[in-house]
């Protein structure tokens, strides 16, 4: 039996999916990387991405993978929390959390999952030397009929499946496409596969920015973006600081004219830029009002919880949108039906 512990295999950013053959392509799971260690009687080890326990986080997983699993074996995957709307990262952070009586409130409330995506070991049989293409095989007949909260992710050897998987799994929190190498081995640590993300476009309004650390009145740090819901209220989305030295040193001029000390314009009655919190202790999260008034056009990879996931990058400013039509509809997704039944099991 392999011990912990193991450096997961790593994906290699590709700008195209890779065509031809000898790939296997697989949906690309936004959550908690995992390496599972179960021996067929103690409970299983979670480890994290970066070789951390996991498990006291996920005390649902512990027991339920232990009953699901139908023999000893080291698998590698995603916890990941499933909602209406698809995959729900925020509600997977608010597990790491020092108290166990939270931790356990939330296992009750939001049960997590463990999505299966390669085998390392089966007992004592080290499988990571096998091509992935036998991996795979063995992992369907180990989990051809897998039990919640352990599930299998979607495979496809055909490239154009994998490209519409790209194109319709754009929401719901997948953010694009893994490409393995159906001949190759697990390689620990190493960049063995190909990850295609996603790269959408969005019109937003400027609500606010923050300075520059350091540099108060003499640079912009990054502007604070907001959309529209139905009715009419203003929300923070996000931020994008992608910008040059010199053109942060341009905006202080730039935005002067918009700025406000008025709490009702901006984000004043929707979601608005918050203070410290246990994600950001230690960093400066004061903030400078604008009115609502322009509008940029942003890059991203995809909403979660109403939020950018990671922050935007500022394509053009866009003098020609109202910034009333700048709303939450542009980027509605629905879950793909192959994910949706993933876990309708």
């Amino acid at each position: 039996m392999l011990e912990p512990p193991i450096e997961p295999m790593l994906a290699k950013l590709t700008p195209e999916i890779p065509g031809g053959e000898g790939w296997i392509y697989e949906p690309k799971w936004d959550g908690f990387r995992c390496i599972v260690y179960y021996d067929g009687a103690t409970t299983p080890y979670l480890q994290s991405r970066d070789a951390r326990p996991l498990g006291r986080y996920f005390p649902e997983l512990e027991t339920g993978i232990a009953a699901a699993l139908p023999g000893p074996m080291v698998l590698d995957g995603e916890i990941v929390i499933m909602g209406a709307k698809g995959i729900e990262f925020d509600t997977l952070q608010l597990r790491l959390h020092p108290a166990a009586s939270r931790v356990k409130m939330l296992a009750a409330a939001t049960p997590a999952a463990f999505v299966a995506f390669d085998i390392l070991a089966e007992g004592d049989t080290d499988l990571r030397p096998q091509p992935f293409a036998a991996r795979r095989a063995r992992l369907e007949q180990l989990l051809a009929a897998p039990r919640p909260p352990v599930y299998l992710t979607p495979a496809t050897t055909d490239a154009a499946t994998a490209r519409d998987w790209f194109d319709r799994f754009e929401g719901a929190g997948f953010d694009g496409v893994i490409a393995k190498p159906a001949s190759g081995a697990y390689q620990p640590g190493v960049r063995a596969m190909a990850k295609i993300k996603h790269l959408r476009t969005a019109d937003c309004v400027v609500g606010g920015f923050r300075w520059n650390k350091g540099e108060t009145g003499r640079s912009v740090g990054s502007l604070l973006l907001g959309l529209y819901d139905d009715a009419g209220i203003f929300h923070l989305v996000g931020h994008t600081s992608s910008f040059k030295a010199a053109e942060k040193q341009a905006l202080v001029d730039f935005l002067a004219p918009y700025r406000t000390e008025d709490e009702s314009e901006s984000f004043g009655a929707g979601r608005a830029p918050g203070g410290p919190s246990r994600w950001n202790a230690g960093k400066d999260q004061s903030w400078e009002r604008l009115r609502p008034e322009l509008v940029c056009e942003v890059t991203f990879d995809y909403l979660q919880s109403e939020r950018f996931r990671h922050a935007a990058t500022f394509r053009r400013w866009r003098p020609d949108k109202p910034p009333h039509d700048c709303r939450f509809d542009q980027l509605e997704a629905t879950v793909p039906y192959e994910l949706a039944a993933v876990f309708e099991r």
